[in-house]
């Protein structure tokens, strides 16, 4: 009788430690993968940013090429208003600028003014008058 007590008090439902620290390790893993993974899709959405700003100021280009004949190097004139940025309590993370426009075309870049992977260097896009933005320097 006290055998068949001692087996009862053996045999508990559960898991054992190792089968817990091969769950946990598989966790890990799974975790290693993903987190990469989410933080290159961050780093691309906040990267839309750059070209919707961009194809804005295209937009007001074109208008504006239409109205005087050429491209200005004025954002304010062009009518584009830059986004509060988020160093100033606003919201966003790209410097927009006019760096160079005539009779022929313009260029206009959006400068990160955050490091998004730590990488030390800053994401810089850039549109001209063909209207199509490309990464000039990835972060």
């Amino acid at each position: 009788m006290g055998h068949h007590i001692l087996k009862k008090l053996k045999r508990e439902d559960g898991f054992s430690l190792p089968e817990l620290l091969i769950v946990l390790v598989i966790i890990g893993v799974l975790v290693m993968i993903a987190i990469p993974i989410y933080n290159n899709i961050a780093t691309r959405a906040k990267m839309t940013e750059a070209r919707i700003m961009l194809n804005q100021v295209h937009s007001l280009q074109q208008a504006y090429y239409l109205e005087f004949d050429h491209y200005s190097d004025n954002l304010q004139r062009i009518g584009f208003e830059q986004n509060p940025l988020i160093t100033e309590g606003g919201r966003a993370r790209y410097i927009i600028e006019i760096e160079s426009a005539d009779q022929l075309g313009y260029v206009a870049t959006a400068t990160s003014i955050v490091d998004f992977n730590k990488s030390g260097r800053y994401n810089v896009w850039e549109i001209d008058a063909h209207g199509i933005p490309e990464q000039r320097i990835t972060d």
